[in-house]
């Protein structure tokens, strides 16, 4: 099994398990170092709001998860993905429905590789936004990264 893979395959076991204790997977970074595999698990809750005790109560679930499942050894690392969150996934937008976001764009819309504004609607792959008063669609798959602005 390679290392995307391998990944892919935590992912999905993590997302499962925050799921089964009520929070969601907002993003899964990882990264290699001195031959070691380093995850940090950005979750929260559904409504929002993760503390620091769900982050310590979820690093043991989850390391001990993995451990149960005989899944690779990692370093792990739970977090709050803070106010700018990352948005991945349509679901994503649509909990940022009335927030202002940016879009760093993997192919143009409208001319640019960057559009922000206020997310306005989500439908059919496409996330809506305000921009100064023009609603301009920006489909899911044109977005590399995105993220609310505070």
């Amino acid at each position: 099994m390679d290392r995307s893979e391998s990944v892919r395959q935590l992912e999905t076991v993590i997302e499962a398990y925050l799921s089964s204790e009520g929070f969601v997977l907002v993003e899964l970074l990882s990264r290699y170092q001195s031959g070691g595999l380093i995850l940090c698990v950005l979750a929260d809750k559904p409504a929002g709001g993760i503390t620091m005790d769900d982050c310590a109560k979820l690093n043991l679930g989850i390391r001990n998860h993995l451990e149960e499942n005989k899944l690779p050894d990692c370093a792990l690392e739970v977090s709050s993905p803070g106010l700018d969150r990352p948005l991945k996934k349509e679901k994503d937008f649509i909990r940022s429905l009335g927030k202002k976001a940016v879009c760093y764009l993997n192919d143009t819309v409208e001319g640019a590789l960057q559009q922000e504004g206020v997310i306005i609607k989500v439908a059919e792959g496409t996330v809506f936004i305000d921009k100064a008063g023009i609603t301009l669609g920006v489909p899911l798959a044109k977005i590399a990264k995105a993220k609310t602005i505070i």
